[in-house]
Protein backbone atom coordinates (compact mmCIF):
# COMPACT_ATOMS: atom_id res chain seq x y z
CA UNK A 1 0.00 0.00 0.00
CA UNK A 2 2.79 2.44 0.91
CA UNK A 3 4.60 1.73 -2.36
CA UNK A 4 1.38 2.40 -4.29
CA UNK A 5 0.95 5.76 -2.51
CA UNK A 6 4.58 6.74 -3.11
CA UNK A 7 4.39 5.70 -6.76
CA UNK A 8 1.18 7.70 -7.26
CA UNK A 9 2.67 10.80 -5.62
CA UNK A 10 5.85 10.51 -7.67
CA UNK A 11 3.77 9.98 -10.80
CA UNK A 12 1.68 13.09 -10.02
CA UNK A 13 4.76 15.27 -9.53
CA UNK A 14 6.43 13.77 -12.61
CA UNK A 15 3.28 14.47 -14.63
CA UNK A 16 3.23 18.14 -13.58
CA UNK A 17 6.93 18.50 -14.35
CA UNK A 18 6.33 16.77 -17.70
CA UNK A 19 3.69 19.31 -18.65
CA UNK A 20 6.02 22.15 -17.71
CA UNK A 21 8.82 20.48 -19.69
CA UNK A 22 6.78 20.14 -22.89
CA UNK A 23 5.57 23.74 -22.59
CA UNK A 24 9.19 24.93 -22.34
CA UNK A 25 10.16 22.64 -25.24
CA UNK A 26 7.48 24.09 -27.51
CA UNK A 27 8.73 27.58 -26.65
CA UNK A 28 12.30 26.45 -27.36
CA UNK A 29 13.24 27.68 -23.86
CA UNK A 30 16.49 26.45 -22.31
CA UNK A 31 14.72 25.90 -18.97
CA UNK A 32 13.38 22.63 -20.35
CA UNK A 33 16.68 20.93 -19.50
CA UNK A 34 16.72 21.47 -15.68
CA UNK A 35 12.99 20.66 -15.52
CA UNK A 36 13.75 17.49 -17.48
CA UNK A 37 16.38 16.52 -14.93
CA UNK A 38 13.86 16.84 -12.08
CA UNK A 39 11.16 14.98 -14.02
CA UNK A 40 13.55 12.11 -14.74
CA UNK A 41 14.34 11.71 -11.06
CA UNK A 42 10.68 11.16 -10.21
CA UNK A 43 10.06 8.84 -13.15
CA UNK A 44 13.04 6.63 -12.29
CA UNK A 45 11.12 5.66 -9.17
CA UNK A 46 7.74 5.38 -10.94
CA UNK A 47 9.02 3.09 -13.69
CA UNK A 48 11.08 0.96 -11.30
CA UNK A 49 7.97 0.41 -9.17
CA UNK A 50 5.98 -0.50 -12.29
CA UNK A 51 8.66 -2.88 -13.64
CA UNK A 52 9.08 -0.83 -16.81
CA UNK A 53 12.84 -1.17 -16.75
CA UNK A 54 13.58 0.16 -20.23
CA UNK A 55 11.64 3.31 -19.38
CA UNK A 56 13.50 3.53 -16.08
CA UNK A 57 16.84 3.20 -17.88
CA UNK A 58 15.69 5.84 -20.34
CA UNK A 59 15.28 8.27 -17.46
CA UNK A 60 18.98 7.84 -16.59
CA UNK A 61 19.77 8.59 -20.23
CA UNK A 62 17.56 11.70 -19.99
CA UNK A 63 19.55 12.89 -16.99
CA UNK A 64 22.78 12.68 -18.95
CA UNK A 65 21.42 14.07 -22.22
CA UNK A 66 19.73 16.93 -20.35
CA UNK A 67 23.11 18.10 -19.11
CA UNK A 68 24.49 17.71 -22.65
CA UNK A 69 21.54 19.56 -24.22
CA UNK A 70 21.83 22.32 -21.65
CA UNK A 71 25.50 22.81 -22.56
CA UNK A 72 24.79 22.73 -26.32
CA UNK A 73 22.01 25.30 -25.97
CA UNK A 74 24.36 27.52 -23.93
CA UNK A 75 26.89 27.63 -26.78
CA UNK A 76 28.70 30.96 -27.06
CA UNK A 77 28.97 32.39 -30.58
CA UNK A 78 32.73 32.49 -31.34
CA UNK A 79 32.68 35.76 -33.31
CA UNK A 80 30.39 37.95 -31.24
CA UNK A 81 31.33 36.87 -27.70
CA UNK A 82 27.63 36.66 -26.82
CA UNK A 83 25.15 33.87 -26.49
CA UNK A 84 23.49 32.89 -29.74
CA UNK A 85 20.30 30.87 -29.91
CA UNK A 86 20.73 27.45 -31.49
CA UNK A 87 18.78 27.53 -34.76
CA UNK A 88 16.01 25.07 -35.62
CA UNK A 89 17.11 22.83 -38.51
CA UNK A 90 15.85 19.95 -40.63
CA UNK A 91 17.24 16.43 -40.37
CA UNK A 92 19.39 15.85 -43.42
CA UNK A 93 19.57 12.46 -45.16
CA UNK A 94 22.98 11.59 -43.71
CA UNK A 95 21.79 12.21 -40.14
CA UNK A 96 18.56 10.28 -40.76
CA UNK A 97 20.55 7.28 -42.01
CA UNK A 98 22.91 7.41 -39.02
CA UNK A 99 20.02 7.64 -36.56
CA UNK A 100 18.24 4.72 -38.22
CA UNK A 101 21.42 2.63 -38.18
CA UNK A 102 21.73 3.36 -34.47
CA UNK A 103 18.04 2.76 -33.66
CA UNK A 104 17.70 -0.74 -35.15
CA UNK A 105 20.47 -2.47 -33.18
CA UNK A 106 19.69 -0.35 -30.12
CA UNK A 107 16.11 -1.68 -30.12
CA UNK A 108 17.45 -5.24 -30.38
CA UNK A 109 19.90 -4.66 -27.53
CA UNK A 110 17.31 -3.11 -25.21
CA UNK A 111 14.79 -5.88 -25.94
CA UNK A 112 17.44 -8.57 -25.37
CA UNK A 113 18.48 -6.98 -22.05
CA UNK A 114 14.88 -6.87 -20.86
CA UNK A 115 14.15 -10.44 -21.90
CA UNK A 116 17.41 -11.79 -20.47
CA UNK A 117 17.84 -9.85 -17.25
CA UNK A 118 14.48 -8.53 -16.04
CA UNK A 119 11.01 -9.71 -15.21
CA UNK A 120 9.45 -7.15 -17.56
CA UNK A 121 6.05 -8.36 -18.72
CA UNK A 122 6.30 -6.33 -21.96
CA UNK A 123 9.97 -6.27 -23.05
CA UNK A 124 9.41 -5.67 -26.77
CA UNK A 125 6.71 -3.05 -26.28
CA UNK A 126 8.85 -1.32 -23.62
CA UNK A 127 11.90 -1.30 -25.91
CA UNK A 128 10.21 0.41 -28.87
CA UNK A 129 9.36 3.82 -27.34
CA UNK A 130 12.56 3.71 -25.32
CA UNK A 131 14.67 3.40 -28.46
CA UNK A 132 12.81 6.14 -30.29
CA UNK A 133 12.98 8.40 -27.23
CA UNK A 134 16.77 8.13 -27.21
CA UNK A 135 16.85 9.15 -30.86
CA UNK A 136 14.31 11.98 -30.45
CA UNK A 137 16.09 13.42 -27.40
CA UNK A 138 19.37 13.53 -29.28
CA UNK A 139 17.56 15.32 -32.13
CA UNK A 140 16.18 17.82 -29.58
CA UNK A 141 19.68 18.65 -28.34
CA UNK A 142 20.41 19.79 -31.91
CA UNK A 143 16.99 21.45 -32.40
CA UNK A 144 16.09 19.20 -35.34
CA UNK A 145 12.42 19.85 -36.15
CA UNK A 146 11.65 16.23 -37.08
CA UNK A 147 12.17 15.25 -33.44
CA UNK A 148 8.53 16.27 -32.97
CA UNK A 149 7.40 13.64 -35.49
CA UNK A 150 9.37 10.96 -33.67
CA UNK A 151 7.83 12.11 -30.38
CA UNK A 152 4.32 11.69 -31.79
CA UNK A 153 5.06 8.00 -32.45
CA UNK A 154 6.73 7.62 -29.03
CA UNK A 155 3.85 9.26 -27.21
CA UNK A 156 1.14 7.12 -28.81
CA UNK A 157 3.12 3.90 -28.20
CA UNK A 158 3.92 4.92 -24.62
CA UNK A 159 0.35 5.90 -23.86
CA UNK A 160 -0.81 2.40 -24.83
CA UNK A 161 1.90 0.80 -22.72
CA UNK A 162 1.09 2.90 -19.64
CA UNK A 163 -2.63 2.16 -19.89
CA UNK A 164 -1.75 -1.55 -19.99
CA UNK A 165 0.42 -1.17 -16.87
CA UNK A 166 -2.20 0.88 -14.98
CA UNK A 167 -0.29 4.18 -15.03
CA UNK A 168 -3.32 6.22 -16.02
CA UNK A 169 -1.96 9.65 -15.08
CA UNK A 170 1.16 9.01 -17.10
CA UNK A 171 -0.93 7.70 -20.00
CA UNK A 172 -2.94 10.93 -19.86
CA UNK A 173 0.29 12.91 -19.84
CA UNK A 174 1.45 11.10 -22.98
CA UNK A 175 -1.87 11.82 -24.70
CA UNK A 176 -1.26 15.50 -23.96
CA UNK A 177 2.35 15.07 -25.14
CA UNK A 178 1.10 13.67 -28.46
CA UNK A 179 -1.19 16.65 -28.98
CA UNK A 180 1.51 19.09 -27.92
CA UNK A 181 4.04 17.42 -30.21
CA UNK A 182 1.80 18.33 -33.15
CA UNK A 183 1.57 21.90 -31.82
CA UNK A 184 5.33 22.01 -31.23
CA UNK A 185 6.04 20.83 -34.76
CA UNK A 186 3.77 23.48 -36.26
CA UNK A 187 5.24 26.23 -34.04
CA UNK A 188 8.84 25.30 -34.88
CA UNK A 189 7.96 25.06 -38.57
CA UNK A 190 6.43 28.55 -38.44
CA UNK A 191 9.55 29.91 -36.68
CA UNK A 192 11.78 28.34 -39.32
CA UNK A 193 9.75 29.93 -42.10
CA UNK A 194 9.85 33.36 -40.42
CA UNK A 195 13.63 33.22 -39.98
CA UNK A 196 14.16 32.15 -43.59
CA UNK A 197 12.24 35.15 -44.92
Amino acid sequence: MLQWVLTNRAESIGTLLGLWYIWLEIKGHIGLWPVGILMSGFYIYVFYSSKLYADMGLQFYYLIVSVYGWLIWLTVHPNKNKKQELPITHCNLKTAIYLTLIAIPLYGLIAWLLVSFTDSPVPYCDSFPTTLSIIATFMLTRKIIEQWLVWIVVNVASMSLYIYRGLNLTAGLYLIYAILAVIGYLKWKSEMQQKNI
